[in-house]
């Protein structure tokens, strides 16, 4: 049977079903009503055309006794049951003197299911959802609820227009195949996003918070553009949290409307708020009735202070911190309570932390469900609580956060019951895991490398235990780097990350006459000191070789050619305002690090290194702008630096120069390569803006100026004899502008600089691209 003709079958099949049982009631009713003051009472019940079902089923589901006085009505209730039980497509009662012959014609069963025209999601995918199943009977009723589903599951991809029609192939001994024939339609897009109300951003900005995006040209390979209603959930989320953390606390979604165009296939979502005021903190206090607690102490804690703007996350966070201070204080049972005063006139918020003494109830046990591969350690070591300490709802649910932080897991959620006592309360986790190992291969260009490929391999949950083993390769022409790297995240069961790295590097500059080589590994520990800081410490033993040194470089960097051994131990201190969300429209980085050379090995020294960066969104957060520095001192303490040790610019730091072109230089050798230098420092002053194309297209722009230089030398003599080599600090500058492309590949940057200040050896460059990080 063809697919049209199995689409009329089907029709034929349901009517025939409604037909069929209407006239088997009306010829019965015509039957009793010739009869009416006449009563039935059958002796015995025959049942004819059941295959599969058994005699003594039909006559359960007709439930009727034998031997006793019976109405009409009772007969006709025992054909409506029968025929409800979905087992048969036509059932007719013929009472024939005391005997009932009942006539049955059951539903087939179903041979195998097919899906046909779907492309845009798998057969095993759609074949999941369904209800009916291969060897069971069919039902046109299920059939219909799973032809639903699938329209369901189009529309969570936004095809509304996606139409799924049941049909069946009939084959022998009263076999059918069941075949959903699927149309897609196409994918309602979202034409505009508009926004009512809102005056402190502009509808550009708040739509780069949705996670819902507006169509454009580029909408054939933007998947957030795709209409979903339940996303708009989440989008209302977010908003919420964008404007409470900026201090809008009065803040209100008061309604999302979608609008579906005429031909279906495009909506126009509009969004209407209610911002409300901007508050900031008014006075800060903290307040105690608990005599064991020393408030001098706890005051401390607050970090908030009066005239910042209002956040729930920096309340949240002093929260925790009083808390965190009350288990180290051996304090079970303590809580704090914000209670937050608004104040219109002024449009502060007054907020006091009070200590208080919560209910006495403990953590009887954790249950964790659905962890196939990931270790129970693993997630039990998110929670601050063991079984047996005292319960406390918010770190349950600081720890739910740790858990979905983890990426392992597709869902996770954390509930809790009561325990055995009035007392006790049950923690349940239930994860459910997705995959977490990637293997990735791809090609690179950059002005500096060449043309090289990429290898990597992750695996963020290395046999459950949830650690990190990865391997990276990149070869192009003129450097290879390899590295492995292991992470344990919870060292020695401590909130420690012990970390190991093993590293072999080459480079073959096309701007200079020698080559390096640096074999090598890096064993080190990573923890939090606070909320902001974490430092990190490290041994380093590497086997670094400067070789095929060129006959006409200079004699500086002869003599440093061979093989030396480093073995050194060093740390770096971080401290990041990020990880305190008390400003989210900006923050500060600050990283030093220290690196001594000398625990046996080749080399004595001192390598200090410092990074900051500062950042702040202006303009009703419409525009960016950002200071960093870059700086590192080298001071060797037996001997003298050698080229693979010293500092070199880099072309995405000194913008409109090279990489290694600046700094010193022997002008005397053959070969005028750049020496490096003990010292380096850069600055750039950045902003970043919307360039007013379509959001889809992830390209904005942005100005800079930077300054900065490479000076300093152990060896200064050169080609032409004793301190011939000027290792003084000379300043670079140079202007520019800059274009951001988010790139499927990831976020791509393009630099165009003009230089200000060079040496006319310096070696300029007006452009360059390259794969950008963000602050």
């Amino acid at each position: 049977m063809t697919l049209s003709e199995a689409l009329s079958a089907i029709a034929r099949t349901r009517r025939a079903v409604r037909a069929g049982a209407i006239v088997t009631i009306a010829a019965f009713l015509l039957y009793a009503g010739s009869a009416a003051a006449q009563s039935f009472q059958f002796n015995t019940v025959s049942v004819e055309g059941n295959q599969r079902i058994e005699d003594a089923t039909v006559l359960s589901l007709a439930e009727l006794p034998l031997g006793e006085p019976l109405t009409a009505g009772q007969v006709n209730a025992a054909l409506q049951r029968t025929l409800a039980s979905g087992l048969f497509q036509e059932v007719s009662f013929d009472p024939r003197g005391n005997t009932l012959n009942i006539t049955v014609q059951e539903w087939p069963t179903i041979s195998r299911i097919n899906v046909e025209g779907n492309r845009r999601i798998d057969d095993a995918e759609l074949v999941a959802l369904l209800e009916s199943q291969p060897r069971r009977v069919f039902n046109p009723r299920i059939a219909e609820q799973d032809a639903a589903r699938i329209v369901q599951a189009y529309e969570a991809r936004g095809r509304f227009a996606a139409n799924v029609t049941p049909a069946i192939i009939r084959r022998d001994d009263n076999r059918v195949d069941l075949v959903f024939e699927v149309v897609e339609g196409g994918v309602v897009e979202i034409e505009r996003i508009s926004f009512v109300g809102n005056s402190a951003y502009s509808d550009s900005r708040l739509r780069r918070v949705l996670a819902t995006k507006q169509a454009g040209p580029l909408r054939g390979i933007v998947g957030q553009d795709t209409f979903v209603s339940e996303r708009l959930d989440f989008d209302r989320q977010l908003l919420n949290d964008f404007y409470q953390s900026r201090g809008y606390a009065d803040f209100q979604v008061l309604d999302v409307t979608s609008e579906f165009s005429r031909e279906r296939n495009a909506t126009f979502i509009t969004i209407s708020v209610r911002e409300g005021p901007q508050y900031r903190f008014g006075t800060v206090g903290l307040a105690s009735t608990l005599p064991e607690v020393d408030e001098d102490d706890f005051q401390r804690a607050v970090r908030v202070r009066s005239g910042q703007t209002y956040s729930p996350v920096a309340v949240q966070n002093t929260i925790d911190r009083l808390e965190r201070l009350a288990l180290d204080e051996q304090l079970d049972f303590v809580r704090a309570e914000p209670v937050l005063t608004r104040n219109p006139r002024d449009l502060t918020i007054d907020v006091t932390f009070q200590l208080i003494r919560a209910p006495r109830v403990f953590v009887e046990r954790i249950d964790i469900e659905g962890n196939q591969t990931t270790l129970d350690r693993v997630i039990r070591r998110q929670f601050g609580t063991v079984e047996g300490d005292p319960f406390n709802p918010r770190e349950i649910e600081r720890s739910a956060n740790r858990i979905r932080a983890l990426g392992f897991f597709e869902t996770a959620s954390v509930e809790t019951r009561p325990g055995s006592g009035p007392d006790q309360v049950i923690v349940d986790v239930d994860v459910v895991e997705q995959p977490t190992g990637s293997l990735s291969f791809g090609g690179s260009f950059s002005i500096d490398s060449g043309f090289g490929i990429a290898i990597g391999f992750a695996e963020r949950n290395f046999l459950g235990r949830g650690q990190t083993l990865a391997f990276d390769l990149q070869a192009g022409t003129q450097n290879q780097d390899s590295s492995l790297r292991f992470v344990e995240p919870a060292f020695l069961g401590r909130d420690v990350a012990f970390q190991f790295e093993a590293f072999y590097r080459e480079t073959d500059f096309d701007n200079t006459f020698f080559d390096t080589r640096q074999i090598g590994i890096r064993p080190g520990l990573a923890f939090p000191l606070n909320d902001a800081t974490r430092l990190n410490v490290y041994y380093l033993l590497s086997l670094d070789d400067v070789r095929n040194v060129d006959s006409g470089t200079s004699p500086i960097i002869q003599r440093e050619e061979g093989e030396l051994l480093t073995s050194a131990v060093g740390y770096r201190l971080s401290y990041d305002t990020r990880r305190t969300g008390l400003n989210p429209a900006g923050g500060v980085l600050v990283s030093f690090g220290q690196e001594f050379g000398g625990l046996g090995g080749d080399n004595q020294y001192i390598r200090s290194t410092m990074r900051a960066i500062a950042q702040q969104d202006i303009l009703s957060e419409e525009v960016t702008v950002r200071a960093v520095f870059n700086g590192g001192a080298l001071n060797f303490l037996d001997g003298g630096s050698r080229v693979i040790d010293r500092f070199f610019s880099s072309s995405s730091e000194l913008r409109g120069f090279e990489s290694r072109g600046v700094g010193p230089r022997d002008l005397n050798a053959a070969n005028t390569d750049v020496l490096g230098g003990n010292f380096y420092s850069v600055l750039s002053l950045e902003a970043d803006f919307p360039l007013g194309l379509p959001e889809e297209y992830g390209i904005s722009g942005g100005v800079f100026f930077n300054a900065g230089s490479v000076w300093g030398l152990d060896d200064t003599n050169g080609a032409g004899g004793p301190n011939s080599v000027d290792d003084g600090f000379e300043l670079r500058t140079a202007i520019g502008v800059t274009l951001f492309w988010d790139t499927p590949l990831g976020p791509l940057r393009l630099d165009f600089a003009q230089p200000l200040q060079s040496n006319p050896f310096d070696e300029e460059q007006q452009f360059n691209f390259s794969i950008s990080t963000t602050f």
